[in-house]
């Protein structure tokens, strides 16, 4: 047996924390571990060298200390609305996914997810896999190829992860137990408890009587962990980094940075680097107050850019835009975001899978997909949708300082006049920025040069701390931080002893 699912009560419970320090707490061991996660629903993505992956997989496979392939996330489900989705398969574009075909109409896709977990058992020792959502959500049981449908095929022992801090997770462990038919009862082997703060004298009870009614293992209780913050799958989970206490506070006052929260937001990851800044303060909002008194404004991805378009005009934040242009103070569009800066947008393609479920156009947009949407128009661009996706992990430099991203998008830009300044593979006009590419802010020398014009628009005297780490060092740092809690609270042995059962287990 060679591998191990971690799956949890509920989202957010933890399930991603723990597979990410686990990669590195075997790694330490000298074990080949690989990351898994058979289906991920997020708009948060990365590209790598064979296409696109969820960043909870791209960041396990750094803690992995292994080259992060598609076979690591086979497929990527992208909202677009509450009842259509995007499909990734194997990092490239798939069709879409309508509601009702969620729970029956993915037989080809468990098939990809089952060929790339037999890819990585092949090649490493032990793949740790993550599942998604609860594997109590019987209703979705019969097409499920990423909680029990995935420990099923493959005879895997099954960890439950339960998040104390939001309260009744002795009833959701107990409750996800007792849902489950017996075959899958038989691979669930016990539970951890994320989030704990507090005397566990107090928490031992409970944890004994869980483990007397439901024969579940108790390996471990994992405490509340500051300083941690792990790369969201969705818009819940952006501004983790800030509640994790990534972004220190100095006396003087901090250069202020207000993020947009896009409704179909994507990719909001990119904001992460700017967070962790020393005397940098980032709030993500959707108030136009916040957005107009901001030292920076970002536009960040969208998986949607002509409807999060009409729904920031519904605000009043265009008019934000435009005020905070006209009078020189800094606004960055990043892929969507930049797109929505320039003049004009035809889209044929994001459209038709994000529409409405009535059909209808969705307010302060062209009803007819084929013509033309006018934009922020701060820009000289003109952006098409083309159905090809371009996937690139482009490399280049601004102002001397070298700098690398990743690009995710199906429009294709047109520049209509020469701008102020080229900006990597965007522009600048006045205070106003755009780039197609994510990722970029991460590297520390062009993040800071390009924060300290920012700073000098705004006319705010913040620097760049001296001897701050990088972005890439509290990451780094972040995921030992993480390993240390893993082999220090949990029961690694124990939970290593699971993919090597005894003949009587078998």
């Amino acid at each position: 047996m060679t591998g191990i699912l971690v799956t949890g009560t509920s989202s957010d419970a933890g399930k991603s924390l723990v597979v990410t320090g686990l990669c590195r707490a075997l790694r330490r061991r000298g074990i080949d571990v690989a990351p898994f996660k058979a289906q991920n629903m997020s708009n948060n993505s990365m590209v790598v060298a064979d296409g696109e992956i969820g960043r909870a997989q791209y960041l396990q496979a750094v803690a992995a200390r292994v080259e992060p392939t598609t076979a690591m996330n086979p497929v990527l489900i992208k909202p677009g609305t509450d009842r259509r989705a995007h499909v990734v398969l194997r990092g490239q574009p798939d069709g879409t996914l309508e509601a009702g075909q969620y729970a029956t109409g993915r037989g080809h896709l468990a098939a990809a997810a089952f060929e790339s977990f037999r890819e990585l058992e092949a090649a490493h020792e032990l793949v740790v896999c993550e599942g998604a959502g609860s594997p109590a959500e019987v209703n979705l049981r019969s097409g499920d190829y990423v909680n029990m449908g995935l420990a099923r095929q493959f005879g895997m022992p099954v960890v439950l992860v339960g998040d104390i801090d939001r309260g009744g997770v002795l009833a959701s462990i107990y409750g996800t137990w007792a849902l489950l038919d017996d075959a899958d009862r038989g691979l669930l082997k016990g539970y951890v408890i994320n989030k704990f703060r507090g005397d566990p004298e107090v928490l031992a009870p409970g944890l004994t009587r869980i483990s007397e009614l439901t024969g579940l293992a108790n390996f471990g209780v994992l405490n509340w962990l500051e300083g941690v913050w792990l790369d969201g799958e969705d818009a819940l989970a952006i501004g983790a980094w800030h509640r994790a206490g990534t972004t220190p506070h100095h006396a003087e006052r901090a250069l202020e940075v207000a993020v947009v929260r896009l409704p179909r937001v994507s990719n909001a990851t990119d904001v992460d680097a700017l967070a962790a800044e020393p005397g940098v303060h980032v709030t993500v909002t959707a108030d136009p107050a916040v957005c107009a008194r901001a030292d920076l404004l970002v536009l960040p991805g969208t998986r949607a850019t002509i409807d999060d378009l009409a729904w920031l005009r519904a605000r009043g934040i265009d008019r934000v835009v435009a005020q905070r242009h006209a009078a020189g103070r800094a606004t960055l569009g990043i892929c969507g975001g930049y797109q929505m800066l320039g003049k004009l947008i035809v889209d044929e393609v994001e459209q038709a899978s994000t529409g409405s479920a009535t059909g209808k156009p969705a307010a302060g947009r062209s009803p007819k997909t084929h013509e033309p949407v006018e934009g922020l128009g701060l820009l000289p661009l003109r952006v098409d949708f083309h159905p090809g996706k371009v996937l690139a992990r482009p490399t280049g430099s601004w102002q001397g300082h070298q700098t690398i991203g990743y690009e995710i998008h199906h429009g294709r830009p047109t520049t209509l006049a020469e701008p102020d300044e080229r900006f990597l593979d965007g522009m600048r006009v006045g205070p106003t920025w755009g780039t197609h590419w994510h990722g970029a802010l991460e590297h520390d020398e062009f993040r800071r040069a390009w924060l300290t014009r920012v700073a000098d628009q705004a006319g705010h005297p913040w620097r760049p701390t001296a001897d701050a780490p990088g972005f890439g060092a509290l990451r780094e740092r972040m995921i030992e931080t993480l390993a240390d809690a893993i082999e220090e609270q949990l029961d690694v042995d124990a939970l290593l002893a699971l993919t090597h059962p005894t003949p009587e287990e078998n």
